[in-house]
């Protein structure tokens, strides 16, 4: 299954204010919102939470790049 970890890093670190702070987690939860709408879910992990979806499609769709082993990416097509 695709996945990136969450990691956050900074999210309002160039934040000049706390009206700039709270805008920015408000569009960090609307993009979460959306992502829980289209079927994203979070595992637990010891690298921290990863972000998965199960269709690669909806997951590269949303431009993030899966950090699955090389050898779980690939797509087997039957003849």
């Amino acid at each position: 299954m695709a996945y990136f970890t969450w990691r956050e890093a900074g999210l309002t670190a160039d934040c000049a204010s706390l009206d700039a702070m709270a805008s920015r987690f408000e569009e960090a939860a609307s993009l979460m919102r959306r992502l829980a709408a289209e079927g994203f879910r979070i595992e637990r992990s010891a690298e921290g939470p990863r972000i998965t979806h199960p269709d690669p499609s909806v997951f590269e769709a949303y431009g993030f790049i899966s950090e699955e082993p090389p050898e779980r990416q690939l797509t087997v097509f039957n003849d």
